[in-house]
């Protein structure tokens, strides 16, 4: 296993991707940051595990996602700005997952998530060429695949769907969502890219929330797949601090009761959004899965140099 799993195509394409992503941003004059991959505290997402170190004595995590950092930038007044560069994630394994990975992520300020989720179409397709492309809000795909509102079923009726479909480790809301969109939602997703909308308050993470058209409560969310495989997660960003520190507050608790690591809150980061972050939109996509998508391969060991099978 001393070869790469890129042949010199690939790592020549992979070369290519890279520099077209640049150049799509300059052209729009967004400016690149080049940030930590340290940090002394980690997010309490609760679908991602840390990496941790030890820098001087002091406990450190390698950064899932530079969000935090790049939200302080805008806090002290960047204007838009756009990171390419490594992430890291722990338990990360299979045919789309590497723990080291390679993750662009962009804020525009003034935007919402409708002005993003075209941008990050554009974006795509500039890389991928043409393709069809589809949009659906998240509770059109769940009906049609469950029979469930995603929004309005209760706790009970979202376990009850979802216990034949696997094993728990969590029966809550979120958990149970999860498994019946994984297992029922995806695997009928059409081809193409598919951008999804509109998701369920327990999937709101860092997304502010809004009222659909039913009247329903909802988080100003979005997903962008192709060909059944997800490449990108965005929101329009919450800019409220205490209601921040109430969410992630309940998410160590969550972690904290299923015997999960738990690390400090950010505080340097919530105190840029206590200073003011203005009103944008941010988009995370996973360039790794994106040139898979691009040359048609089944394995993101096939995409990198060096993944952590030929690493260990």
């Amino acid at each position: 296993m001393w070869r790469p799993g890129a042949d010199l195509a690939v790592l020549r394409a992979r070369a290519q991707m890279l520099q077209s992503i640049r150049q799509f941003f300059q052209q729009r004059q967004l400016l690149e940051v080049d940030l930590p991959v340290l940090s002394g505290a980690f997010g309490s997402d609760l679908c991602i595990e840390p990496i941790s170190a030890v820098v001087n004595g002091h406990s450190a995590y390698l950064q899932s996602s530079p969000e935090f950092f790049l939200k302080r930038l805008l806090a002290a007044g960047s204007g838009d700005v756009f990171a390419l560069g490594r992430a890291f994630r722990d338990h990360e394994r299979g045919r789309r997952h590497n723990p080291e990975f390679t993750l662009l992520e962009w804020y525009r300020c003034g935007w919402d998530q409708w002005q993003l989720m075209q941008e990050l179409q554009e974006l795509v397709l500039s890389l991928l060429g043409p393709r069809p492309v589809a949009s659906y809000s998240y509770a059109e795909l769940f009906v049609a695949a469950t029979g469930l509102d995603p929004h309005d079923a209760s706790d009970a009726q979202l376990l009850a769907r979802a216990k034949p479909l696997g094993e728990w480790v969590a029966a809550n809301r979120a958990a149970c969502l999860d498994l019946l969109f994984a297992e029922l939602v995806e695997p009928a997703l059409p081809s193409g890219l598919v951008l999804i909308w509109d998701f369920p308050l327990s999937h709101s993470a860092l997304a502010e929330l809004a009222t659909n058209r039913a009247g329903q409560s909802v988080a100003c969310r979005f997903e962008l797949y192709c060909d059944g495989v997800e490449l990108a997660n965005g929101y329009r960003e919450l800019t409220d601090a205490a209601a921040q520190r109430q969410r992630f507050t309940a998410e160590i608790e969550q972690r904290r009761s299923a015997g999960r690591a738990v690390t400090p809150l950010d505080e340097h980061f919530l105190a840029a959004l206590e200073s003011g972050l203005p009103p944008c939109a941010g988009v995370a996509v996973g360039v790794d899965r994106l040139l898979m998508c691009q040359l048609g391969c089944d394995d993101i060991d096939e995409v990198l140099p060096f993944s952590w099978r030929r690493c260990r």
